[in-house]
């Protein structure tokens, strides 16, 4: 794949860091940031593309109004913050988006939107929506109301789930960085990348970690981690500066562009494969892990040994090897109590002892997805 994917992508997902939007920490938003990521956006639709922008920037653009010099560590400030940035942040992209008679509109989400299976078909229907309308959907993680325990924690990882909820044909992610390193960009003798084959070709590079200017939370380890989704996916990823946006979205060899090798699924299996939230596990037998990677069957209970954590039928479930390797992910049909009278014995032997309604799959093909 080469970057002529780029200038071909019909649809596709921008996501631009706190750190290009402010500037150094504690700094207020920065309005020719805001204008530059707009006109790449602009320039995309000219040429009829669909482009959502997933935008960092809530927390940062509160902290000058708040009379913070840094962004807080304490999720009750970070909401705050982004209760007041909020605002600030989608009015001046309003503002801007008419200069190009375009219209925008916010989306703001948590990670039960994506993990939910029923949230995330309905986040799927609404974006697809507005992009049919010829919207500009700009969308944040939901900060002010997010909690500790279900925040994505960077918008890096939620831009890659949200090329896969909308099958985009390209994920951009713009930074304070204008290319991958193989080292940190401010040691001597640091090279950048032009383009990534493989992001195992990547992984001894020494890629450092947060930003430099402090008001965001994600860094290169979790642009690296998008990118490990979005090609996985088949969606190629194109990492740049906002200063090159423009150049880099009209094909320039600038940035650093991420080929994808995965192939395109159907967004359910995408969303089981790094969308769902496993609630437990099921150890296998060599056969049955022989099986599921090879013959592509269902999961029987005849080839399960264990069972681990607690959960429902329908809840997503890792597939594991007897040395714990996880093989894939699936929606499990029974409950976890229910599971191990089940291990080791035939679906017919099941029905004949405990009923008919156990002459059935733990998960069927069709609910399961490999992984690696």
């Amino acid at each position: 794949m080469s970057r002529s994917a780029v200038t071909s992508a019909k649809r596709v997902v921008i996501k631009i860091g706190s750190s290009s939007l402010t500037g150094s920490a504690g700094s207020a938003l920065d309005s020719q940031a805001v204008s530059q990521i707009v006109d790449a956006v602009a320039q995309l639709r000219s040429r009829g593309a669909e482009v959502v922008l997933v935008s960092s920037g809530a927390i940062a653009a509160g902290l000058a109004p708040l009379g913070l010099t840094t962004r807080p560590k304490d999720l009750a400030t970070q909401q705050a913050a982004a209760s007041v940035g909020q605002g600030l942040l989608i009015a001046k992209y309003n503002e801007n988006f008419s200069r190009h008679n375009l219209v925008s509109s916010q989306v703001l989400l948590t990670t039960e939107d994506v993990v939910r299976r029923s949230h995330y078909q309905n986040a799927q229907q609404t974006l697809n929506k507005l992009l049919s309308l010829g919207v500009v959907p700009i969308i944040n993680e939901n900060d002010s109301v997010g909690t500790q325990e279900i925040r994505f924690g960077d918008n890096d990882r939620l831009a890659a789930l949200v090329s896969l909820l909308i099958g985009a044909d390209l994920l951009v992610l713009v930074s304070d960085v204008d290319a991958l390193y193989d080292a940190p960009p401010s040691h001597a003798g640091a090279k950048a990348i032009s383009f990534v084959d493989h992001i195992a070709d990547i992984e001894n590079f020494d890629i450092g970690g947060a930003g430099s200017a402090g008001v965001g939370s994600g860094g290169m380890v979790t642009k690296i981690e998008a990118a490990r989704i979005s090609t996985g996916a088949g969606t190629p990823m194109l990492l740049t500066s906002l200063t090159n946006a423009a150049n880099a979205l009209a094909g320039a060899e600038v940035g650093t562009f991420f080929a994808s090798h995965g192939t395109r699924s159907t967004s359910r299996l995408l969303w089981l494969a790094h969308a769902s939230t496993p609630r437990g596990r099921l150890i296998l037998d060599a056969g049955a892990v022989t099986a599921i990677l090879e013959r592509g069957v269902s999961l029987l209970p005849a080839g399960v040994t264990a069972v681990e954590g607690e959960f429902i039928a329908g809840d997503t479930v890792e597939l594991m090897s007897a040395d714990k390797k996880v093989i894939a992910r699936g929606l499990v049909a029974f409950d976890s109590h229910e599971i191990p009278q089940m291990l080791g014995r035939s679906t017919k032997e099941l029905a004949a002892t405990l009923g008919a309604e156990y002459e059935r799959e733990l998960v069927h093909r069709d609910d399961l997805v490999l992984l690696g």
